[in-house]
């Protein structure tokens, strides 16, 4: 695992670019995947125990947030994908006991019936992988989170570990939509995959871990989307992303971001080790 000692930055004005709407934007995103993360976590863990002679029929979930800023998530008919049989809704930050639990109304809105049709077509795209643009790995899964949100539609794909003790960072991929659900773009966000274990091996206690970007200049949205939903779980408290001309440093605990220039980081932590 990289690592990085942890150290105490003491930004002056001449030091720090502020680049706070880029910062913000990517933070806001990357909150909003972790808070539908989580929607989909607690649901799961619900039906499986409250709703046992169901489990047969789902044929999928996915979460999404409500214009009163609630998270609901769904359960799909393996039969009927447009058929939903249990809706949950969370706080705006889910918790494990979920706030309404519907299982009379079995029609799903417009706004389900679209971000069902995004998903399966990027679930299908993968699957059949033609152009081998997907990458799959042992022990680890692949979860499809669409958005619509500001007049997009995308799904944004994590792999996820299927064993416990590490975060996977990367091969995550973002898929864009038209308003006929229709795919216009997908890119990487990741070229590779790393491996963080929950804590260090050695003696020391790690408080920082890091990775570098060479596809994107900035932390992506997926990145703080992961490493917030494994903060309870890690003994560090701090992630950097280094690319060439960028730095993203963000806090788990306060989970706060701060971006600046690489020259700036470069004279700061130069200056520490005179």
């Amino acid at each position: 695992m990289h690592k990085l000692l942890f150290f105490l930055l003491t930004l002056s004005s001449s030091f720090l670019f502020a680049q706070k709407d880029v910062s913000e934007e990517i933070l806001s995103e990357g909150k909003l995947l972790f808070r539908l993360e989580k929607g989909s976590w607690y649901g799961t863990d619900d039906i499986l125990a409250r709703f046992k002679n169901k489990k047969d029929s789902v044929g999928g979930y996915l979460s999404y947030e409500t214009t009163e800023n609630k998270i609901n998530t769904i359960f799909l008919s393996r039969f009927d994908s447009n058929k939903i049989l249990v809706r949950y809704e969370f706080d705006s930050l889910p918790k494990p006991s979920p706030i309404h639990i519907d299982t009379l109304n079995h029609m799903a809105t417009d706004l389900e019936k679209n971000l069902i049709s995004i998903r399966q077509d990027a679930r299908n795209k993968a699957s059949s992988n033609e152009d081998k643009f997907f990458s799959f790995y042992e022990k680890t899964s692949l979860n499809f989170i669409p958005v619509i949100s500001n007049n997009e539609r995308n799904v944004f794909v994590l792999t996820g570990p299927q064993v416990s003790g590490i975060v996977l960072i990367g091969n995550d991929y973002k898929l864009s939509y038209n308003n006929e659900n229709e795919l216009i773009k997908k890119e990487k966000i990741h070229n590779s995959i790393l491996e963080f274990p929950y804590k260090s091996e050695e003696m020391k206690t790690t408080v920082s871990t890091y990775h570098s970007h060479v596809v994107t200049e900035y932390i992506s949205s997926t990145d703080i989307c992961t490493l917030l939903l494994y903060k309870d779980y890690v003994e560090w408290n701090q992630h950097i992303v280094m690319s060439e001309k960028e730095v993203s440093i963000f806090n788990l605990d306060k989970e706060s971001l701060l971006v600046m220039k690489k020259k700036a980081w470069d004279k700061i932590y130069n200056s520490k080790k005179d």
